[in-house]
């Protein structure tokens, strides 16, 4: 199953994140949404894989899931769990900043990166959607298929 999990302000990463929901559910109907904040270890530990949805804030990860990140990190290296992950990062810069950082902490798990992190500059138009929509399809695949 795969966990998605997400931390938006504004609404643009909430939309993103429920288009990645809508995409890995064509392969995973058991593919679940959480925002950061409901979300702590034992929900991760139930997943196969965890794909991020955040927004870069001032170059950084946003507050929201950097403190999702802070509350799990612990307890995950205690119980040992390794996870494929991906990133979706929603950026009004350019959004490396925010990838770099959250790197960082998945490394120090540790999580696999299954996927390239896709950066969505801008607003959640049709096309950043779509985009998000098929990260989630293909994560979903590749967990199924046991590639990540």
């Amino acid at each position: 199953m795969l966990l998605i999990v997400y931390h938006s302000q504004s609404g643009t990463s909430a939309k993103l994140a429920k288009a990645a929901l809508e995409g890995a559910r064509e392969q995973d109907e058991a593919a679940v949404l959480a925002r950061a904040v409901d979300c702590g270890s034992a929900e991760v530990s139930r997943a196969e894989g965890l794909l991020l949805v955040c927004a870069e804030n001032s170059g950084r990860l946003s507050g929201g899931a950097k403190d999702f990140l802070d509350r799990v990190f612990y307890p995950l290296i205690e119980r040992k769990l390794t996870l494929p992950y991906g990133l979706l990062v929603s950026a009004g810069n350019d959004g490396r900043g925010a990838v770099e950082e959250a790197r960082r902490i998945f490394r120090g798990i540790p999580f696999t990166e299954a996927l390239e992190p896709r950066i969505i500059r801008g607003q959640a138009d049709a096309q950043a959607l779509e985009d998000a929509r098929e990260l989630g399809a293909g994560f979903a695949a590749g967990l199924a298929m046991g590639i990540f």
